[in-house]
């Protein structure tokens, strides 16, 4: 507790405006709404404000997690010992030259689509639905509806583990089914993207995403808090059909359910701890592999 005071009284000296918040629920923070407290929670404000408080953390020792929207995370009941840098408020997104649109790391996905569709430029409406940030979208190259981050991302600027503002230009960014350079190189924190759009027709941009949102709505737990798709699709499979072929729809582990909508959501009824969320998953990935001798990789980050 210490270092973690001392980081606190360092940030404030050397980030001025910075804000920090001391045992922040993640729950708060995530879309599963599970987590417990993080040491530290920072809210830069500005790309200049994140990277001085990167590198007064880095500084300190301590412990870190760069977080977004937090729709891809299951965290630790315990908490995160250690800082939590949140970039939430760095969400600027505008037009760039051409049919480009530069966004921030914190920018929503459905802000970047309805900024997309109000310019006039297709190519991001898969992204509408999806509940998370473009910093988090690019670590894991976030996709659906037959479009992915990897189809759209031009440039990705970024910090190196020693805070230097880097660029990874087209192929550098190593995209691959839930994977880029980013998630094999931790240490790198994303800053801004450009996307590389094409011109369209704002209505028919717009039907698009209303589509997209009616199968979502249709066929997904959207009432409930869940991380989206709990598991990798398996390569020649479906994971939700799998689990549902094994007879797990609805089974629970406490308040972690099995949605009873879409299989491969597994959600929050209210209350679930991480450690039920954890035993659900365990549970859906045993049955699977001995009914269909397949092995479902979650696709969910686990902090712990």
């Amino acid at each position: 507790m210490e270092n973690i005071n001392a980081c606190m009284a360092a940030l404030r000296a050397a980030v001025p405006g910075i804000e920090i918040t001391a045992n922040e629920p993640m729950s708060r923070h995530t879309t599963f709404a599970i987590g417990g407290p993080a040491d530290l929670f920072v809210t830069p404000q500005t790309p200049e404000q994140l990277a001085g408080a990167l590198q007064v953390i880095r500084g300190c020792g301590i412990p870190f997690l760069v977080l977004g929207n937090g729709s891809n995370m299951l965290v630790a009941d315990a908490g995160y010992r250690g800082a939590v840098i949140c970039t939430t408020e760095l969400d600027d997104v505008r037009t760039g030259e051409g049919s480009t649109l530069v966004a921030q790391a914190g920018a929503l996905l459905a802000r970047v689509a309805r900024r997309a569709q109000r310019a006039g430029l297709t190519g991001a409406e898969f992204s509408g639905g999806i509940p998370g940030s473009v910093g988090g979208a690019v670590f894991m190259n976030a996709g659906a509806y037959d479009g992915q981050m990897a189809g759209i991302v031009e440039k990705t600027e970024y910090l190196d583990g020693e805070g230097n503002l880097r660029t990874l230009v087209g192929e550098e960014h190593c995209f691959g089914y839930r994977s880029s350079a980013f998630r094999a190189h931790p240490d790198w924190t994303v800053v801004r993207t450009t996307l590389r759009l094409q011109p369209g027709d704002p209505a028919a941009i717009l039907d698009k995403m209303n589509d997209f949102a009616q199968r979502r709505r249709d066929k997904q737990p959207l009432n409930f808090p869940s991380a989206g798709s709990t598991f990798k699709r398996p390569e020649g499979y479906f994971a939700g059909r799998l689990i549902e072929d094994a007879g797990l729809k609805g089974i629970s582990v406490g308040a972690a359910q099995v949605s009873e909508k879409h299989a491969g959501f597994l959600i929050n009824r209210g209350g679930a701890t991480c450690d039920e969320m954890l035993r659900l998953i365990e549970l859906v990935q045993q049955r699977v592999r001995e009914r269909f001798g397949v092995e479902l990789e979650c696709e969910v980050r686990i902090v712990r």
